[in-house]
């Protein structure tokens, strides 16, 4: 479809043309569903509870009402919008979206968590941006340092609340929600909705509309299988597999970090290109394992549930629980 055809497909919510060539830019054809429910309150000011699952396209439900709005006036330095996210992946993942489709504006973006110089992130603060896209533990640090400042926020967003709640971030969040300022639009997504998350939701949202995707069914196209095996055969079983199946690019899932690394390790030996993902990892090191399975220089990627949470790379062929979840 000619990027014409795609400004035409999102023309039905009235972005200007720089937001209207970065969906060009993006590659974007169509709105996908949560984009098609959501974009239009969103842009309204109206707070969303989007009920979706990673690879639904819910970051641009966010982030083009986002971005529209910045657009629509100037700041002083001090971010407008504040996005939290559960991982460093998922939050990198976030802003290479949101820079992609800010790219013909002068939006400037800041992403803030663990495992990299503090100091970098304040001298970033310092120069001004206008959106933070952070994990809760490195914003609390910053807050409570006096290096951020977020009275200015208009928008907050909660991706993944399932998640963060799952790693414990619950009690960060209700921190940082008293540091924003009492008017401001909320949207929070989450792929589950346990009562804690439910009880956040109704607390923080206001006649929020209710974009519900969650319990869409598997696509067809994917095939389930299950192998019994016992403890000491399953890294054969694994090989085996590999070599009989075409793995063009896989993830396999491991309960512990140590086990990540060393079936990262014992795969590697074996003659396949794979490669870890796990806590214990410097940033650096974590960004260049996902750098290289992105670009195929590794075909299998072997990681935690939680060091994988947020993940999404398109053309996954297999996806395999060694352990069981």
């Amino acid at each position: 479809m000619s990027t014409t055809e795609t400004s035409t497909e999102f023309a039905q919510f009235e972005l200007g043309p720089a937001l209207q060539r970065g969906i060009a830019e993006a590659g974007f054809t169509s709105p996908r569903p949560i984009q098609s429910q959501a974009i239009p309150d969103a842009l309204a000011g109206r707070d969303v509870l989007g009920l979706a699952q990673t690879g639904t396209g819910k970051t641009a439900a966010f982030a083009l009402p986002i971005l529209e709005r910045l657009l629509s006036g100037r700041g002083n330095g001090d971010p407008r919008a504040l996005i939290l996210a559960p991982t460093r992946e998922l939050a990198n993942q976030i802003d290479v979206e949101i820079r992609t489709l800010a790219r013909f504006t002068r939006v400037k973006t800041v992403t803030i968590y663990g495992g990299m110089s503090i100091q970098k992130q304040v001298n970033q603060l310092r120069r001004g941006t206008d959106i933070v896209i952070a994990c809760p533990g490195r914003l609390l640090d910053l807050l409570n340092r006096g290096a951020l400042h977020l009275k200015a926020v208009e928008t907050l967003v909660l991706d993944e609340a399932d998640h963060m709640f799952d790693m414990g971030f619950l009690p960060d969040i209700k921190r940082i929600l008293k540091a924003l300022p009492a008017e401001r639009q909320n949207l929070l997504f989450s792929a589950t909705m346990p009562k804690e998350i439910r009880g956040l939701a109704d607390n923080l949202l206001t006649d929020p509309l209710v974009v519900e995707l969650a319990n869409t069914m598997p696509a067809e196209t994917i095939e389930h299988a299950l192998y019994p095996v016992a403890e000491k055969r399953k890294l054969d079983l694994l090989k085996y597999l590999i070599d009989q199946a075409d793995f063009n690019s896989a993830i396999v899932f491991t309960r512990t970090k140590h086990r990540a690394k060393r079936l990262a390790e014992q795969l590697d030996k074996a003659g396949h290109r794979a490669v870890a993902l796990q806590g214990n990892m410097s940033q650096a090191q974590r960004d260049r394992a996902m750098e290289g399975f992105r670009r195929g220089r590794s075909d299998i990627l072997v990681a935690t549930d939680i060091a994988a949470r947020g993940i999404d790379v398109a053309n996954i062929s297999h996806v395999v629980n060694f352990d069981v979840p």
